[in-house]
């Protein structure tokens, strides 16, 4: 029998995207079933982009905020919805607050933070059986712990291509090829490939009748003036001038993605477009772009993956070993092994 279900939704670009993997398990499994989110306010427009979720769900506070009593007065409006069960993606003890007071009889997630009560079904996260992020996200989809790795399904967002060609007008952007570069990333420039050689990529891109379209949110407006700045105007820089969904819809524009370790990594991913992912203080192993279309540079020093923000060494030589012919090359081959499945018919595959 169908069932209503609330997942409650990580606070992160990346997460996010990653969650649509477990709503495609969901509606896998039960194709009757109506997911609805809880989530942040950012996020409601890319949840839109999931067919597979009803409605997303405002959660009006701050990230790391506790919010008792607004997380009371959510879950208690909620109760009329009638959900039969909660999954609860955060590993926080207040992210399990509003099923508790939404009354759901099945409330879903990972052992963590002492949730006893809060959670009734419990479950133990084995971190060797599910290494990435989105294999554990997945795995809360069964009715109990997997004794294997599950099945993932790649995340695809809806993308409005008649939107994307009006918002190349508006933006004035140039008719030549273009990939996508995203130089930022929000936990730190311990992940941020250094400014001058996204720079280097995007000349030597130029060369090859390539134009680079610098995304990222506002805060980067000033690294992407740099990079297209110093690229010989074989870059723009689209920085604080575009929306989540707007971004979603231009990736459809662009031929690859060039880009650090961040969220806006998953969203071209899901976009469908090939990806080169650059890692530094993270692991790739964890966190990988969810498409078969993606090469990856990572050094794998004897000092990584550290995980922290800044590099304790002050040297950064995971990210700055990595150099822009490297990367280069693996944008080309990406273009030719995803232009000859194209032209092969192979447009749309299950991965």
């Amino acid at each position: 029998m169908s069932g209503a279900l609330l997942v409650i939704g990580p606070s992160w670009v990346g997460d996010m995207v990653m969650a649509q993997s477990l709503f495609m398990r969901l509606r896998e499994r039960d194709p009757g079933c109506v997911i609805d989110v809880l989530a942040p306010g950012w996020s409601l427009p890319i949840l839109a982009r999931m067919p597979e979720v009803r409605a997303g769900i405002e959660l009006p506070l701050k990230h790391g905020e506790f919010g008792f009593l607004q997380r009371r007065r959510i879950g208690r409006e909620l109760r009329d919805k009638r959900y039969d069960r909660a999954i609860v993606l955060p590993n926080s003890w207040k992210s399990a607050l509003v099923p508790f007071f939404a009354d759901i009889p099945q409330r879903t997630g990972y052992a963590r933070e002492f949730r006893y009560g809060l959670l009734n079904d419990l479950r133990k996260l084995d971190k060797e059986l599910l290494k990435t992020t989105v294999a554990r996200f997945v795995a809360l989809a069964e009715d109990s712990v997997p004794v294997v790795p599950p099945s993932v399904l790649f995340p695809k967002l809806r993308a409005d291509a008649a939107r994307a060609a009006e918002l190349r007008t508006a933006l004035d952007l140039p008719e030549a090829p273009a990939v996508a570069l995203m130089p930022g990333a929000e936990h730190g420039p311990a992940k941020q490939w250094p400014a001058a050689y996204y720079a280097e990529l995007a000349k030597r891109l130029g060369e090859r009748g390539l134009r680079s379209w610098v995304f990222g949110s506002a805060k980067e407006v000033a690294l992407g003036e740099t990079i297209a700045r110093e690229s010989s105007t074989a870059a723009v820089n689209l920085c604080g001038r575009t929306s989540l969904c707007d971004v979603v819809d231009l990736f459809t524009q662009c031929r690859a993605a060039v880009t650090n370790d961040s969220g806006l990594m998953h969203v071209a991913a899901a976009t469908g477009i090939p990806v080169v992912a650059i890692y530094g203080s993270s692991n790739p192993n964890h966190t990988p772009p969810l498409t078969e279309y993606k090469r990856i540079h990572y050094l794998g020093l004897s000092c990584s993956p550290c995980f922290e923000r800044t590099c304790p060494l002050g040297h950064t030589d995971c990210l700055r070993g990595i150099v822009p012919a490297d990367v280069q090359a693996s944008v080309l081959d990406l273009l030719n092994w995803h232009e000859h499945d194209v032209e092969c018919g192979r447009r749309d595959i299950d991965v």
